[in-house]
């Protein structure tokens, strides 16, 4: 089995008070936490990457309860994942996509009633290499208020040889969100949807 060394983690919090109109009773608060890990297919071609999925389960679950942690640890305040990837150049895009198990089901382990897929984004690129995380409310994907998205940087990774993954949490909606649709307060089917 490949092994993922971690040469670094990362966790960033932001509160958002107001969006240019007025300033919310309740701030929006966001974090995404990261993890930098060497690539063990970097430079060479693999047919079976499944397998390694069961490495990164552990990242995944470190990586949830340190967001958890940072946004006060209030598992029913979190409403809104995300996760991603930025795979280094010597590595290819399906590297990045090791993470859609590990990464989205320790978030959706930890918070337990989850639902809705966790969106996802991922791509090969360079130290410094930006990615727009897209988030979306926990259990009804139809909920519009939580259709956001949260940059993600680290500036000394992913180096060519590793992977940087990350998960991405928020409590409540978009600041000033006005938009319509589906609110969280009238989700009924519990099908992950509506």
């Amino acid at each position: 089995m490949p092994e993922f060394p971690i040469r670094r983690i990362a966790v960033q919090i932001e509160d958002i008070f107001h969006e240019g109109g007025p300033v919310a009773r309740q701030p929006r608060r966001r974090a995404v936490a990261l993890g930098i890990v060497k690539n063990p297919f970097a430079g060479r071609y693999v047919e079976d990457l499944q397998p390694a999925m069961e490495d990164l389960k552990p990242l995944g679950l470190d990586l949830t309860d340190r967001l958890i942690a940072a946004l006060g640890g209030d598992i029913a305040a979190i409403d809104g994942y995300g996760k991603g990837a930025i795979v280094g150049t010597e590595g290819e895009i399906e590297h990045g996509a090791l993470w859609h198990v590990p990464g989205g089901y320790a978030m959706r382990e930890r918070l337990g009633q989850a639902k809705a897929i966790v969106p996802s984004a991922m791509k090969v690129g360079g130290a410094g290499a930006t990615l727009d995380v897209p988030l979306g409310h926990t259990n009804a994907a139809y909920v519009r208020s939580h259709f956001d998205a949260v940059e993600v940087r680290a500036a000394d990774g992913p180096r060519p040889d590793e992977i940087l993954f990350c998960l991405a949490m928020a409590c409540g909606p978009r600041i000033h969100n006005r938009m319509g649709g589906l609110e969280a307060k009238d989700i009924k089917v519990w099908d992950g949807q509506r």
